[in-house]
């Protein structure tokens, strides 16, 4: 197993993902995404993982961006602006090679062992 989580330190289901993983001693790889974002490669996979764009998003945000987002149609543009701004995105990304998870997900993770 690969394991990668991307997420922020504030993020309260990141520290629990976290522990998850260290509970059952699985090595995992952190990524600050305020600080670092995800590669173009690492998102196109992420997006593939959890099924689009709108799987993706933190509509609970408080941003400008994410009220317009609600009424747009075009994922490509909603794909530019989530890539641009990480904090749009809901966390923790969880990736295990192609497979991905957004949000705590343990009943997920359990069968990727």
């Amino acid at each position: 197993m690969n394991i990668q989580i991307f997420g922020t330190g504030k993020c309260f289901d990141t520290k629990k993902a976290e522990r998850y993983f260290k509970e059952r001693r699985i090595k995992y790889q952190y990524v600050d995404l305020s600080r670092f974002g995800l590669s173009g490669k690492e998102f196109d996979s992420v997006l593939k993982g959890v099924g689009g764009i709108d799987k993706l998003i933190n509509w609970n945000a408080r941003s400008e961006d994410i009220t317009i987002m609600k009424y747009m149609e075009d994922t490509r543009t909603k794909e530019d602006k989530v890539f641009d701004n990480p904090a749009l995105m809901k966390t923790p990304i969880v990736r295990n090679g192609r497979q991905a998870t957004v949000g705590y997900c343990p009943e997920i993770w359990a069968n990727w062992e």
